[in-house]
């Protein structure tokens, strides 16, 4: 730690936490800290011949039509594609199904395709599985582009048309989302165009795609890839493009939700931005955001931001209805490996949201189905140590249709098969987890005294953001704490108050917990938080936010307790980070 301290000259806490990640050498935290990772569209292998007919449907005028997803992936794909294209002079639509078609490429939407000319289908965020799919596209005259991120089938097959994809095509980096991918194949579709289109074209597009980096960082906190590696480098690129978008449906979005474009950043767009774009898909018709993204009227950008955040609005009403439904029929179930809940009339555009609440709520892999008549549509989520998408290839005979990630899928089932599945699901998820997977774990990245809790720490640790999967935000524990003067804030649902520690204090905040402390003031406690720039009526000050806290013993605290697993009040155990 002390050679990260004097090489690059950070501070002791910063070093710790470089150290507790894995970055222990000089040139590696630098990197990382620097966020400049970035390799070229070349390096997807075969991205030629993805090119080859983009450009010969362009040079024909054939109509191309981009088939996107409902959620921020995939419109922003869409809208990165849809805008470049046009930019270059291309006969350009788009297709987004909505949520009662279900997720992917679908037979009867390549019969409509057809049948409404589209000559090319460009996929973007889907169709690495749609094997079939494609060849019914082929089979009906359609020339076809796969671009996704998401795993292929289980048991090897493709879809026989040019591929890019980062894991499949041996790109350097392979956890981009899907609008990162669909950005760089915009930018060997303009690299290839050079030449063929008039130059003030070939510019005004390239202009384009670095604007368009607001879409690729919305879309990748959105979709939840890892903030690593390039990651890093296009969120931060990307924010700053955000913060200085022209684009009118952006601006009214951010009007809408309340966010300052001047300090737009990771958790403005998880928590504000993302889900009113995601709600439009989620109640009613996807096309509204990918709709606000391309539109120039800003008249009209106002309005479809209006009714994204109405959408929203009502999405969290019919969100909390299905969620108390299901948590009581968790409560009934009692205990399990994993849980796998049904209901009549629940929508299936949330309920991915409300097995996200389930999975914190009981530390077990979850899926949700939403019944209607023969069949059920739904949504699983799962926690770090289960593989979700591995889990349900192990169920896939009692499955009519499934695909996702690690950590998030979707499913269609047969109402007769529902038990079944339930049953190899649940013996599944007990093979493979063991008790400790199942026990949240605070893992501390430094220990801090209170003298160390000010603005320039605060300040120093964003150098590590953006926050996210993969780089969770910075864990400090304060090892000899006491806390003092609490008062309640937010209606009771909050409090706020003082720590001390080594004859110095720093102002807290404890949210969602009630008025009360984990610890009596007074007493000696051990104490994670994080650490934030909070700004309130142009006013900037440190602020800690309370994670877990744990009573000691008065007794002073030893290094080797320091390094010992813990159990705070809360369950959660106190561990460093390896």
């Amino acid at each position: 730690m002390e050679r990260l301290q004097r090489d690059l000259g950070v501070s002791a806490a910063l070093a710790q936490v470089l150290v507790r990640r894995g970055l222990s050498e000089p040139r590696a935290a630098e990197a990382f800290l620097a966020a400049e990772e970035t390799h070229p569209f070349a390096a997807f292998a075969g991205i030629e011949r993805a090119v080859e007919p983009i450009l010969r449907h362009l040079d024909e005028g054939g109509l191309i039509t981009i088939h996107g997803d409902y959620d921020v992936d995939g419109v922003c794909s869409a809208a990165v594609l849809v805008r470049a294209l046009r930019g270059l002079g291309a006969n350009v639509d788009s297709y987004l199904p909505d949520r009662a078609e279900g997720y992917g490429l679908s037979e009867r939407t390549v019969e409509r395709l057809a049948e409404r000319g589209t000559r090319l289908l460009v996929t973007v965020d889907c169709a690495i599985t749609a094997v079939d799919e494609v060849e019914a596209a082929i089979a009906l005259g359609l020339e076809v582009v796969v671009s996704d991120h998401h795993a292929p089938r289980s048991d090897g097959a493709l879809p026989r048309a040019p591929i890019v994809h980062p894991e499949l095509c041996g790109y350097p980096f392979a956890e981009l989302c899907a609008t990162a991918v669909a950005h760089k194949l915009a930018q060997a579709v303009l690299a290839a165009a050079v030449g063929r289109v008039a130059q003030a074209r070939v510019q005004e597009v390239e202009a384009g795609l670095r604007e368009d980096l607001d879409l690729v960082a919305l879309a990748t906190i959105a979709d939840v890839v890892p903030l690593v590696g390039e990651n890093r480098t296009l969120v931060r690129r990307g924010l700053r493009a955000l913060a200085a978008t022209a684009k009118p449906g952006l601006r009214a979005l951010m009007a809408v939700a309340g966010v300052d474009p001047g300090r737009v950043d990771e958790r403005a767009i998880g928590f504000a931005l993302a889900p009113r774009l995601n709600a439009a898909g989620r109640l009613y018709r996807a096309d509204a955001g990918l709709e606000l993204i391309l539109t120039r009227d800003s008249m009209r950008a106002v309005k479809i931001a209006d009714e994204l955040d109405r959408a929203n609005r009502e999405r969290r009403q019919v969100e909390l209805g299905i969620r108390l439904e299901a948590e009581a029929q968790m409560d009934a179930l009692g205990e399990r490996p994993a849980y796998v809940l049904s209901g009549e009339g629940w929508h299936a555009g949330v309920i991915g949201i409300v097995a996200s609440r389930l999975v914190e709520r009981s530390r077990r892999p979850v899926v949700l189905l939403a019944m209607e008549g023969d069949t059920g549509r739904g949504s699983g989520r799962s926690v770090e140590a289960f593989d979700l998408l591995a889990g349900l290839t192990a169920c896939a005979e009692h499955l009519l249709r499934y695909g996702g990630h690690r950590a998030a899928a979707g499913v269609e089932i047969e109402r007769a098969r529902l038990g079944e599945f339930t049953e190899a699901f649940c013996a599944h998820a007990a093979a493979v987890l063991a008790p400790e997977d199942l026990v949240p774990v605070e893992r501390v990245d430094a220990v801090v005294g209170g003298e160390e809790l000010g603005m320039a720490l605060a300040e120093e640790l964003q150098s590590l953001a953006p926050f996210g999967r993969g780089n969770p935000g910075v864990s400090l524990m304060v090892a000899d704490a006491t806390f003092a003067d609490p008062r309640p804030m937010g209606e009771g649902r909050h409090v706020r108050f003082t720590v001390h520690s080594r004859g110095a204090r720093a102002r807290a905040v404890s949210f969602g917990a009630g008025s009360r402390l984990p610890v009596e003031p007074g007493a000696a406690a051990q104490a994670t938080f994080s650490l934030e720039v909070n700004e309130w009526n142009g006013v900037s000050e440190p602020r800690l936010v309370l994670r877990h806290a744990l009573a000691v013993a008065a007794a002073p605290v030893t290094p080797e307790q320091l390094y010992a697993p813990a159990e705070s009040e809360d369950g959660a155990l106190l561990l460093f980070a390896p």
